[in-house]
């Protein structure tokens, strides 16, 4: 008779593009929340939380760079019933409450989300199919005026978590200006689509392939140092050049770049109607005190989504930082985002301005540790030990009265009989104190403390002899434990 078959153990290893956070990531993550958060709800913005599934149909056909609703998202249908996807990004979602809570929301809607998206897409060094994001929009404004806010309020962002001013920059442009050098360059209209996806898309390429990367891709193409060959968008030297004139049109001051744009879009009207959006913003933004060296106009800012219909703009940080191989590199881009007063309109038929943006969470927090920036101590609970496994009841009465002084703390709950063990698992938790009470320190009505932080932070720096001079371990009376290490919290930050 043959040996029944073993099913398999299962692999402990998190899918493909997917991956877990831990304490010390997940409090950095939060206390950069909670700042975002808070300049938000300064500006008058209002939080909202939306299912993470939403109908392939509400989505709609915006995921970047994508043709059918359901590519590049996690998609599955009911039975007899709509085709389901995981959230792609938190704009769609609001769209959609938007046009459902119409007659109930206040107009303008201002909003703020915060949570995970997933993208089915191929993923690779720094490439996730689910990250957070942290957005901010209005609902309902047609004055740019909403636009320059939200510029403002994310300058205001990033300095709230700790990008010093100077190390970074917002740019601004407008969608309209570029449909407008479209229309002089000749490729303007539906039998035109295509090209202009290339043309779009060799723009957002500026800064990783520079001028003559970008020029290849708006002519005949463009071979990588690999070989692989992208076909361009096939313009003639005419063309290409108006394109180029409009990449190289920035000025040291705003004003004379919007001259050039004027110069640039003379002969489309909707190239003018953009560059006075972009001058009414840049008015704004000076008037309230943030200028060019926090917000500035810059015509190579695209912005890859479809549905943006007027200004856009991007956060990228300056200050440099190495790669893996240690050679100086910028950080980039952070957080973008843009005007699109067509995607209300899919539910309502009627159009809908709006404007927001979207900052990535695990890409700004990823910066803030490499500018070596404050952060959180990562700080465990203080741990009680067991000397006396039949005292569990005590030791659980002490864990409570430190809980009650606001001390974070635990009882420890494995196997007591290995001491050593209690204390490397401690070490392990990054526990600032452990608390030792034997039968002898019972007696006497004390416990001995055990100063973890100050232990490793001597056994670092002092010698043997300056050690014993300052003990990391103590002895107090259990009146006296609780205002010890409140103080000693307190003198630790």
């Amino acid at each position: 008779m043959a040996k029944p078959k073993k099913t398999p153990r299962p692999k402990a290893a998190a899918p493909k593009g997917f991956r877990d956070y831990f304490g010390d990531d997940v409090t950095r993550r939060k206390e950069m929340l909670d700042a975002i958060a808070r300049v938000y709800h300064l500006y008058g913005f209002d939080a909202l939380e939306t299912s993470a599934v939403e109908t392939v149909e509400a989505l709609g056909k915006f995921l970047p760079d994508v043709d059918r609703p359901n590519e590049g998202v996690f998609a599955w249908q009911e039975e007899g019933a709509d085709w389901l996807a995981l959230r792609y990004d938190l704009t769609a979602p609001l769209a959609r409450v938007a046009a459902q809570y119409r007659d109930d929301l206040p107009s303008p809607y201002r909003r703020f989300s915060m949570g995970p998206v997933w993208r089915n897409e191929k993923p690779g060094p720094g490439r996730f199919r689910q990250f957070y994001q942290c957005d901010a929009d209005t609902v309902g404004a047609p004055s740019v005026a909403a636009d320059a806010e939200i510029c403002a309020m994310l300058a205001d962002v990033l300095e709230a978590v700790g990008i010093d001013r100077g190390d970074y920059i917002i740019r601004v442009n407008n969608r309209k200006v570029l449909n407008g050098v479209m229309e002089v360059a000749g490729l303007s209209g539906d039998d035109k689509a295509a090209e202009r996806g290339i043309v779009l898309r060799a723009i957002d390429k500026l800064d990783r392939l520079g001028v003559e990367g970008v020029r290849a891709l708006l002519g005949e193409g463009r071979k990588d140092e690999s070989g692989d060959f992208t076909k361009g968008a096939g313009l003639n030297e005419a063309q290409a050049e108006t394109v180029m004139g409009f990449l190289s049109a920035q000025r040291g001051e705003a004003q004379e770049t919007l001259a050039r744009l004027r110069d640039l879009t003379a002969s489309s009207p909707t190239g003018q109607t953009g560059v006075d959006e972009l001058e009414t913003i840049s008015n704004l933004l000076a008037a309230q005190g943030y200028g060019p060296d926090r917000i500035m106009i810059d015509p190579s800012v695209v912005r890859g989504l479809g549905y943006y219909t007027g200004p856009v703009y991007e956060a990228e940080l300056t200050f440099p930082t190495l790669d893996e191989k240690g050679n100086p590199r910028q950080f980039g881009s952070v957080a973008g985002g843009g005007r699109y007063d067509d995607l209300v309109k899919r539910f309502t038929g009627q159009e809908v301005p709006a404007t927001g943006v979207s900052i990535g969470v695990d890409r700004l927090l990823a910066a803030l540790n490499e500018k070596g920036g404050p952060r959180p101590t990562g700080r465990g609970p203080v741990i009680v030990t067991v000397m006396d496994r039949d005292r569990m009841t005590d030791y659980q009465s002490m864990v409570a009265d430190l809980r009650r002084a606001g001390i974070r703390a635990e009882a420890y709950l494995g196997n007591p009989k290995n001491f050593g063990n209690q204390l490397k698992y401690a070490d392990k938790r990054n526990a600032p104190f452990a608390i030792i009470q034997g039968a002898e320190e019972l007696a006497r009505g004390v416990v001995q403390i055990k100063d973890l932080e100050l232990g490793k932070r001597l056994s670092e720096s002092v010698s043997h002899d300056e050690w014993k001079e300052q003990p990391a371990q103590f002895e107090c009376t259990m009146t006296e434990m609780i205002p010890e290490l409140l103080r000693r919290l307190s003198r630790d930050g």
